[in-house]
């Protein structure tokens, strides 16, 4: 199987080597590394390009980070595709190996792990993990989700259900986890392991402005969906958080 893994990059030279470096690193045979950059002005690009293993870039301007998400994989041509952001990085060689060998059953749809959160200036110094936990359908009404950097899919997934909705500005990610899913069904696999580690802070954890946004938009992705979720506003949120800042 082919595995593509897209990188939306916009200004993004103080991170992105280390993104680049990891996908290098890999041991799996068979990556698409594809770049879709929203015509950055510092070196980005020039980072880039001292990485041959890269297969595709693009740099134009963008709506923002999901619209250049949707054009990666819309250029995607892999069996399997992952989205790994510009300032992650896996955690061993290994990673995309574990991950093509869960999607050899073809029953399995989709599959995500755990995740650390690092200090954004020393990567080697973890703050916390994100342990996600099996999957079970009814803790999304309990605030769970899988840390998106983890999460891969068929290609076909992402024909069927449709790709980031980008009314939303923070809790895309989280749109399109509850629709794939939660409204779609589609089955997801646990791999017990950190294979991800992001630097500490994002758009949606920015400011409390941003956290209040995010707390609407995420309410909102029930709704697109045509979903309910209980006890929203009191409960949902602050579950959520608790499950994803434990502490290591």
């Amino acid at each position: 199987m082919k595995i593509s893994i897209i990188t939306a990059t916009y200004n993004s030279a103080p991170t992105v080597r280390d993104t680049l470096a990891c996908i290098r690193g890999q041991q799996y045979p068979d990556i698409e590394h594809i770049i879709v950059d929203g015509r950055s002005s510092d070196k980005t690009l020039e980072v880039v390009s001292q990485f041959p293993h890269v297969a595709k870039i693009i740099s134009e301007k963008d709506k923002g980070i999901y619209d250049a998400m949707n054009k990666g994989i819309g250029m995607a041509t892999g069996d399997i595709v992952g989205i790994l952001n510009s300032d992650d990085m896996y955690t061993d060689p290994q990673v995309l190996s574990h991950v093509a060998e869960a999607f050899l059953d073809p029953d399995i749809m989709t599959v995500y792990a755990d995740l650390q959160y690092v200090h954004a200036d020393n990567p080697g110094r973890v703050l916390r993990t994100w342990n996600s936990g099996p999957y079970r359908k009814k803790n999304f009404y309990y605030g769970w989700m899988p840390p998106h950097p983890t999460f891969f899919v068929r290609k076909e997934v992402y024909e069927q259900a449709g790709l980031f909705n980008l009314s939303l500005r923070s809790a895309a990610d989280y749109e399109l986890m509850l629709r794939v899913l939660l409204k779609h069904d589609f089955t997801a696999h646990y791999i017990p392991r950190v294979i991800v580690r992001m630097r500490a802070g994002g758009m949606s954890n920015a400011s409390l402005g941003n956290r209040l946004r995010a707390n609407k938009e995420d309410r909102l992705a029930w709704k697109l969906n045509g979903l309910e979720p209980y006890f929203f506003t009191l409960y949902i949120k602050p579950l959520r958080k608790i499950h994803q800042y434990i502490i290591k």
